[in-house]
């Protein structure tokens, strides 16, 4: 079953299926069926994918960029 289309769901609904992948994900990835990682990862990119459709001026964290992670970013 692939689900609700992911422009259908509700903010609060695709952020909850959003955690509930992302908590999944590791277990998914060392002990599921090849199918079943084909598809939780599949679903995984289309929920994210809608998420940054509907937000694309996110904010995000200057430790989280490559020149952040290096300790290159001075803050502006």
């Amino acid at each position: 079953m692939p689900g609700v289309p992911p422009e259908n769901l509700v903010e609060t609904d695709l952020l909850r299926e959003l955690e509930h992948l992302h908590t999944t994900r590791h277990s998914t990835f060392l002990h599921g069926a090849p199918d079943a990682l084909r598809e939780h990862s599949d679903r995984t990119a289309q929920l994210e994918d809608e998420y940054l459709r509907r937000h694309p001026e996110r904010e995000v964290d200057p430790a989280r960029t490559r020149s952040g992670a290096r300790g290159e970013d001075t803050g502006g």
